[in-house]
């Protein structure tokens, strides 16, 4: 019985791999190979070593996934809401480090098998190619070393998030220019015009993020109408709309928020909606200080100018179920999951649920009287679990474990639970693995990391976009070796 279970689990989890892979490597893998092929494989001139037409072939493909970047980036609400935005953040980190090691992989299999390729670093035969060519080397350690150690390094976000944008085009023109002034591939006017066009895109996308989506923020301005202390070092930021009608979203979803007279600034930062999403015309969220930026929130004076952009995000209340919602909060996690059971109330919504709310001390539990209101209006069991608990405390204690989430968790045989996770990201590890672990499928758990750019993330999900990103890497490597080989031929 047992090795049918553990059978079914890896079934499952291999059916749902392959269902992510199709919908992700599938478009990707077609908007790089159409244009690698029709440039590389168009070409009269003949082969010149399997190994030299495989390092070009890595150096195209890689460029073309490094403009690709730009497209991961721009928050199209209509991708987002397919793919998430945070999904597509950490698809967009995993596939930098596979571009940056195509592109790196480029010169280094030029010099090894032939070591006449080192003029074009010589700044004897051509000083400006040699000093764009160099650049290119360090800037892809640059994009990369700060992307995955930023916080250790101590690195503000904003600068960090300009320098990367300004260092990847430039790259992407050096590259483009690089390709064009070789010319081995590119001597015919319509293949120049298509690189000409790729760098012009992303200079479009670049512009689009910086210039066009802060312009139409400027026509939808927020006031913030109050700025309340809550418990835990937090405060709820309360914003409402001036001459417009407010921002639509669904219960847990995110939005960026930039305060001050101006939506350029680099300050933007994502934080989830805490109030109901039935009150687009009162915004709430609910922010600890934790960074440089939330560090200050308190001191945001009512009255300021504030700009959103948004609603991002698949993390969300709007799912039908047969069985109970169950809510798996830490800390600040409990901010998203907040919006969706007031939403819930507001509905007059009576599906049953479960939440199970983790912190360090019961006075830092965000609001608590709130949800003690709140079992009255929803059919909500509530259980705290206190870490550091004081004297005469009889409930949960310590941390979040598989035992205790045993104790409280519905069956798996009480229909098709949904479950929402957020919190601190070594919580979320032991939670996630614990509700697999029970047979629960992986499309039943929704989980929310606040970090959502960390290329290190351990989550479930974050493993398989990892996944999916290396899979893409060994596919693209084999398709560049195949063209080679038929390059040598």
């Amino acid at each position: 019985m047992e090795s049918d279970v553990t059978r079914a689990k890896a079934q499952l989890r291999i059916e749902t791999w392959l269902s992510q892979g199709i919908r992700w490597l599938g478009p990707y893998l077609i908007l790089i190979l159409v244009p690698s092929g029709v440039v590389l494989l168009t070409t009269p001139h003949p082969g010149r070593g399997f190994w030299i037409e495989f390092g070009v072939g890595l150096g195209f493909a890689g460029l073309i996934m490094l403009c690709l970047q730009f497209v991961l980036t721009a928050r199209f609400s209509r991708v987002a809401a397919i793919y998430g935005q945070d999904a597509m953040l950490q698809f967009h980190r995993q596939m930098g480090i596979v571009a940056a090691i195509f592109i790196l992989l480029h010169p280094a299999l030029l010099l090894i098998v032939e070591p006449a390729f080192l003029a074009f670093l010589d700044p004897r035969a051509g000083l400006p190619r040699a000093l764009a060519l160099t650049f290119v080397l360090i800037a892809l350690s640059l994009l990369i070393i700060p992307s995955l150690w930023r916080q250790r390094l101590g690195i503000p976000y904003e600068w960090w998030r300009l320098s990367h944008g300004v260092l990847a085009f430039m790259v992407v023109v050096i590259g483009i220019v690089h390709t064009i002034q070789v010319g081995h591939y590119t001597a015919e006017w319509w293949k120049q015009a298509f690189w000409v066009g790729l760098a012009a895109l992303t200079l479009l996308l670049l512009l689009y993020v910086r210039v066009f989506r802060p312009l139409v923020m400027l026509r939808h301005p927020y006031r913030v109408a109050e700025v309340r202390r809550e418990r835990g070092n937090s405060w709820t930021l309360t914003l409402e709309p001036e001459g417009h009608a407010g921002m639509k979203f669904r219960a847990g979803q995110y939005a960026w928020l930039t305060l001050g007279h101006l939506p350029f600034s680099l300050q933007q930062h994502p934080f989830s909606f805490s109030s109901s999403a039935l009150s687009p015309h009162r915004l709430e969220f609910t922010i600890k200080e934790l960074g440089d930026f939330t560090r200050t929130i308190g001191q945001v004076p009512p009255g300021s100018r504030a700009y959103l952009e948004g609603p991002f995000g698949t993390f969300n209340i709007d799912i039908e179920t047969s069985g109970e919602t169950v809510f798996i909060a830490g800390g600040i996690g409990i901010t998203p999951i907040m919006s969706m059971l007031r939403t819930l109330r507001d509905r007059s919504d009576k599906r049953p649920l479960v939440l199970i709310y983790a912190v360090n001390h019961l006075a830092d539990a965000l609001f608590r009287e709130e949800l003690a209101e709140l079992k009255q209006h929803l059919n909500l069991r509530l259980i705290y679990v206190i870490a550091y608990p004081e004297e005469g405390w009889d409930g949960e204690r310590g941390f979040i474990t598989d035992e205790m989430l045993k104790r409280h968790l519905p069956s798996p045989e009480h229909g098709a639970c949904e479950y929402f996770i957020c919190g601190p990201e070594p919580m979320m590890n032991i939670v996630e693995r614990a509700l697999v672990n029970r047979g629960i499928p992986l499309h039943h758990i929704h989980a929310e990391r606040f970090d959502i750019g960390a290329a290190a993330e351990t989550g479930l999900r974050q493993k398989q976009i990892r996944g999916l990103a290396i899979g893409l890497g060994l596919a693209m490597t084999g398709v560049v070796a195949l063209f080679a080989l038929l390059r040598h031929l």
